[in-house]
């Protein structure tokens, strides 16, 4: 694209950068929150929708009081109390904790984006952390039991448990005749 031709893309998110300015002061505080998140989730569109392959993040606007931009199940985007501050919330099992704060929405979407590249990296260490224990180790190298002796096993399993079920029954039957 050259230099002199025109986006309507871009004309579009300046229009609503200077709308939700003007919906500030004259439309109710609500509805500015939203058409700021709405802002940010545009300017994010690109990223959730790669991200939408990972099952982990529930990226969407939910409306509310005060409407959020959830992120995961965890953490999400909310207004501040002057109603042009982006705050970057995650949730904790005893605190509610600040990620980031900014009025810029490019600066917002850029730790947005950075913080959805760390989940995913999380999980995939996690994932592999699994395959690193002892246990699962020993699982993987332990040599596997002939064919015959995994059918013996299953075998006397239940042989076992039925004999335990009919000893059981015996009890039973011994407790309540006798009574």
């Amino acid at each position: 694209m050259t230099k002199n031709a025109r986006d309507l893309n871009e004309a579009i998110r300046r229009a609503r950068i200077v709308e939700a300015d003007r919906t500030d002061v004259v439309v109710e505080l609500r509805a500015s929150e939203r058409a700021r998140l709405d802002l940010l989730n545009d300017e994010l569109r690109p990223v959730f929708e790669q991200a939408a392959k990972y099952d982990q993040f529930e990226c969407a606007i939910v409306p509310g009081d005060p409407p959020r931009l959830w992120i995961d199940m965890l953490s999400y985007v909310v207004m501040g109390a002057d109603k042009r501050t982006y705050r970057f919330v995650k949730d904790m099992r005893d605190k509610r904790r600040v990620l980031h704060e900014t009025h810029d929405t490019g600066d917002m979407a850029d730790k947005v984006t950075d913080y959805l590249a760390h989940r995913i990296i999380e999980r995939e260490q996690a994932l592999a952390g699994d395959e690193d224990r002892p246990a699962a180790r020993a699982r993987a190298t332990a040599a596997p039991l002939p064919a015959g002796y995994r059918g013996l096993s299953v075998f006397l399993a239940f042989a076992l448990g039925l004999l335990a079920g009919i000893a059981g029954l015996f009890v039973y039957g011994a407790y309540f005749a006798g009574g």
